[in-house]
């Protein structure tokens, strides 16, 4: 399962945000790992809108070697990029004047997350969430 979302505006956010509950819960994630990886979603696109203008999201199904399961967003934009990533992190900062809870938030929210941006270069987050169902 593949979905691809183009984000130029609030609907295409929520619309990225139905897609990847959906999928997540065809996954068997639970509600409340649902409601996360649609809240990460949704803080990602949100920013695409806020900082960039426009971009995508796509979410996919994972399916590890060893049976394991997972959902992957990668949000990508060709906007400014971020200046200072170690900033864009903490907690309560922001350059819109919002709570600057996006990004950090998204963070605690997935298993793994990782940020590729550079000034002029735009922006690629990936995030993960991994079903833990299996005995180890």
């Amino acid at each position: 399962m593949q979905d691809t979302i183009q984000i130029l505006s609030e609907t295409d956010a929520i619309v990225a945000r139905q897609r990847g509950r959906e999928i997540a819960r065809q996954l068997g994630f639970s509600v409340v790992d649902q409601t996360r990886i649609a809240i990460s979603i949704s803080e990602l696109a949100r920013n695409i809108i806020l900082y960039a203008g426009s971009g995508v999201v796509e979410v996919t199904a994972m399916h590890g070697e060893h049976g394991d399961v997972g959902i992957e967003v990668l949000a990508a934009d060709k906007g400014p990029g971020i200046a200072d990533l170690n900033l864009a992190l903490l907690d309560g900062f922001s350059t819109s004047n919002g709570l600057g809870m996006g990004l950090p938030g998204t963070k605690r929210l997935m298993d793994e997350f990782r940020i590729d941006t550079a000034p002029g270069a735009g922006t690629r987050i990936t995030i993960r969430k991994w079903l833990h169902n299996r005995s180890y």
